[in-house]
């Protein structure tokens, strides 16, 4: 692996960003919550700064780096208070999937409005008896003439009534087995058929949930995503990035939260010295920043790794860095609050929103309790529990 060390325009890219998330900050996230608005202004200007399709090739209208790329453009937003959901979506895992398996003209279709932030796509993997079983999707698509015709049902869909499409996976029967086997396609969100119902959550985020259902939406052989018989490794190609880029948004949100808490302990005093002075108040805070800069080491690993081409190797360590980083942010979270107290659940500081939503990078996209079966069965070679 190279030097941990971020080179010199890494580290520029992270201070570009930086200054365009303080430009909008938690205020405009609250702000677009409470009117029950997506966040259009601050999508549109990283759009037009190049940030969106940073990870996509420079042919298409992105800027020919990586999933290292963007994960620091979505940390570093989420460090402001300002992240972007979207992005572990539309550019991240539909543009990788894209721009690596797509035909030349879904690339020149798609990829140029998914990075300058004109276009949007959702991804559509989670249904309501397959969570984290992918095998146990029950979307099918089957052929008509030239045509496939979709039919299933999706559940915690983000952002589907921003998107232009989503990226729906489903099972096509195998002409050799009778088997059913993972497929991609590419589904307009205005194609007949496809209906959409918001999801009421208790989690306050710009970007809603939504359940999808497919009845018999037909679409054109184009609509295919790659290769039939390579479903599953396609599907694949596009989870890594969204587990690292899960990661890049829980730590983004970890260091919102250290941050606040930590400006907080040194102005806020009590009897003759500010509480940080305190070890009981200075230790935790200490231990979540190395929590959280562990997560981001091992969240740097697994962007290398997809970014050079090894899908193995980047699948142990995105889940990793998927679990530490969750772990981590929950913790950041949690003692921000606890340092703040009372001030911690109030409006004015913006933390107490958090505690909901640091728990989102403890269950989606997988559950912590799946990669510890993964990391058991993948990593240490023990025997299978499920």
């Amino acid at each position: 692996m190279t030097a941990v060390i971020e080179s010199e325009e890494h580290k520029a890219l992270r201070d570009a960003v930086a200054a365009l998330g303080k430009r909008y900050g938690r205020d405009y996230v609250t702000r677009t919550v409470a009117e029950g608005k997506p966040p259009a202004e601050l999508w549109s200007d990283a759009g037009k700064l190049g940030y969106l399709g940073v990870n996509l090739p420079e042919e298409y209208g992105g800027g020919g780096g990586g999933i290292t790329e963007l994960s620091i453009v979505l940390e570093e937003l989420g460090a402001a208070g300002s992240p972007l959901l979207m992005l572990v979506v539309s550019p991240a895992i539909c543009g990788t999937v894209i721009a690596r398996f797509g035909t030349e003209e879904q690339k020149r279709r798609w990829l140029p409005g998914l990075a300058d932030g004109t276009r949007l796509m959702a991804f559509g993997i989670t249904e309501p008896d397959a969570g984290s079983n992918s095998h146990r999707i029950t979307t099918t698509a089957r052929r008509d003439g030239t045509d496939w015709l979709l039919t299933g049902r999706k559940v915690f869909i983000s952002g589907v009534d921003m998107a232009d499409a989503v990226l729906v996976v489903g099972r096509t029967e195998d002409a050799r087995t009778g088997t059913l086997k993972p497929c991609l396609f590419i589904v307009p969100t205005d194609v007949e058929g496809f209906h959409k119902h918001p999801i009421a959550m208790e989690l306050n985020a710009a970007e809603k949930q939504f359940e999808l259902t497919l009845d018999d939406v037909r679409l054109p052989a184009e609509a295919l995503v790659g290769d039939e018989d390579a479903g599953l490794l396609q599907l694949f190609a596009g989870l890594n990035p969204e587990r690292i880029m899960t990661a890049a948004f829980a730590i983004g949100m970890g260091r919102y939260a250290l941050a606040r808490a930590v400006g907080y302990a040194r102005e806020r005093t009590v009897w003759k010295a500010p509480i940080g002075a305190h070890q009981a108040i200075a230790h935790p805070l200490a231990q979540a920043h190395i929590d959280l800069e562990l997560a981001r080491l091992m969240m740097q690993k697994a962007a290398f790794l997809y970014d050079s081409g090894d899908d193995i190797g980047a699948g142990e360590a995105a889940n990793m860095a998927k679990y530490a980083a969750g772990e981590a942010c929950v913790r950041a979270v949690d003692q921000a609050v606890h340092t703040l107290g009372g001030n911690g659940l109030t409006r004015e500081f913006g933390l107490a929103s958090l505690i909901t939503a640091a728990r989102v990078a403890r269950i989606a996209p997988v559950s912590r309790e799946m990669i510890l079966n993964y990391v058991s069965h993948q990593s240490l070679g023990l025997p299978k529990s499920y």
